[in-house]
């Protein structure tokens, strides 16, 4: 997704290289007019001073020494420029985990990043991976958290050590607890130690006994990333006393300003190896430095995109639901199933998000066109009509309607609307001309592929170059296009 975090950002820069992208020919002035509103950008973003004047001088240097290729519009090409260096500044290539024997992974970090949880997101996400994760409760100051890393244990399916209440010796209960991995059978152990509300040197000591005992090949700080340079700030001290490994920065989903997020890299050189993208068990992402920066600066991520419709998805029901749409055969009932599959895929606006030129489309939406609680607005209407009235929803008349609105606790104008978009989407499905043309406002086609293959209608293998992607917004309910509009 375009994370929310980044969204300010990502306009801000937008509209820096707006003009940029249309230029001919660069000069000195183009490259300082737009370095100098990137810089402004990147410092409202709450971007760490010294890691902006660094970026700035490295984008600087470049541009000014590049060669302009013929086949490359200028501006795209100092397009380019930034967004290689926005890549670097988030640390070029991905920096997967390391598990090898023992398979130590310590989790620090203050009162309210998101420790536990993230534990138990680290441990599914491992145990998806093929990985025999355990869990160790190292908190031994807040008895509510090795409860609550024990439930999250039991959600997942993990192991889960849990010392005594009465204990308080740090080092002591780590040994029972490797002393309890070795009857698991695990490969991975994820330690969850405690926090503070601020760092004080108690804590710093206890994480420094504990790390030279348990001496794990990772030490990841978990960081909220909504905190601004305060957490640049943890980072740097965890780093200089304790020695991390690697970032997870959480809560990316919030709408803080992110500059935190890309300053805490480059400060203390230690990678970002994960990144939470919600308040889901399963929303615990790998951090791809190239991807993030092609978010940022609006040209979509179309590989995560596909990933996280893989993960989530159930292929068998996808491909039921997309031979009924192939039949004609669409009714509330298919339409429920639709509405769960996206749900089941998070934030509709987060995955959209992940197209490029989105936020563009994004604008003349209606309000709340893409909530979650449009979508459950949506559920409730139908879950309060009859077995017959979802597979036949040309019986719904006057009377059923006012029933079905009361049921679900909205007005009859909405129950009418949606049942009116549905019969529009319903003529549209019987057609496959139109249903060709929508796939092409969808996906652009891409040499044949896009939407329609993704459906398994298209014989191409290339993506979408989201040029037809005008006509997404009718669909949506906010355009002023003649084609059939999606109740969404």
């Amino acid at each position: 997704m375009v994370l929310l975090m980044f969204s300010n950002l990502a306009e801000s820069l937008d509209k820096s290289f707006r003009n940029l992208r249309g230029v001919g020919k660069i000069s000195e002035k183009n490259i300082a007019d737009s370095l100098r509103e990137v810089r402004l950008a990147l410092l409202e973003a709450d971007v760490e001073l010294g890691v902006v004047k660094e970026f700035i001088a490295n984008v600087s240097i470049k541009a000014q020494g590049t060669d302009v290729l013929k086949s490359v519009a200028p501006g795209e090409q100092i397009v380019k420029i930034f967004q290689d260096e926005l890549t670097n500044l988030l640390g070029g290539d991905q920096a997967p985990i390391n598990l090898n024997a023992p398979g130590y992974v310590l989790l620090c970090g203050l009162n309210g990043a998101g420790k536990t949880t993230t534990a138990a997101k680290l441990a599914l996400r491992l145990k998806k991976e093929g990985r025999r994760p355990l869990l160790v409760a190292l908190d031994l100051y807040r008895p509510a958290a090795i409860d609550q890393l024990a439930k999250l244990a039991e959600q997942v399916d993990v192991p889960c050590y849990t010392p005594d209440p009465t204990e308080k010796d740090l080092v002591k209960v780590a040994k029972k607890a490797l002393k309890w991995s070795k009857t698991q059978n695990g490969t991975v152990v994820i330690f969850d130690t405690a926090g503070r509300q601020e760092l004080d040197t108690q804590l710093l000591d206890e994480l420094k006994k504990l790390h030279k005992f348990l001496k794990p090949g990772e030490t990841l700080l978990v960081a909220d990333s909504a905190t601004g340079q305060q957490a640049v700030s943890v980072a740097q001290t965890f780093d200089q006393e304790i020695g991390i490994t690697g970032l997870i920065l959480t809560k990316l989903d919030g709408d803080a300003r992110g500059g935190a997020a890309l300053s805490m890299r480059a400060v203390t050189g230690r990678p970002i190896k994960y990144i939470g993208e919600g308040e889901k068990i399963d929303d615990l992402a790998e951090f791809h430095p190239n991807r993030m920066a092609d978010r940022i600066l609006g040209m979509g991520d179309v590989v995560s995109m596909v990933e996280q419709v893989a993960d989530k998805i159930d292929e068998k029901e996808a491909m039921k639901s997309a031979k009924r749409l192939q039949s004609g055969k669409f009714d509330f009932n298919d339409f429920l199933d639709q509405m769960k599959m996206i749900q089941n895929l998070g934030p509709l606006e987060g995955l959209l998000g992940m197209l490029p030129g989105f936020s563009k489309i994004k604008k003349q939406l209606p309000t709340g066109a893409l909530s979650d609680g449009r979508i459950k607005q949506m559920e409730a209407i139908v879950l309060s009509m009859t077995k017959k009235e979802r597979a036949k929803p040309i019986i719904i008349k006057a009377p059923r309607r006012k029933r079905i609105a009361n049921g679900s606790g909205t007005t009859l104008l909405q129950v009418n609307q949606l049942l009116k978009q549905f019969g529009q989407m319903q003529k549209m499905m019987k057609s496959k001309g139109k249903m060709k043309d929508m796939m092409k406002q969808l996906g652009g086609m891409g040499g044949g592929g896009g939407m329609e293959g993704l459906m398994g209608g298209g014989g191409g293998k290339g993506m979408p170059d989201m040029k037809g992607m005008d006509g997404l917004e009718d669909l949506l309910g906010g355009g002023k296009g003649k084609g059939p509009k999606m109740p969404f």
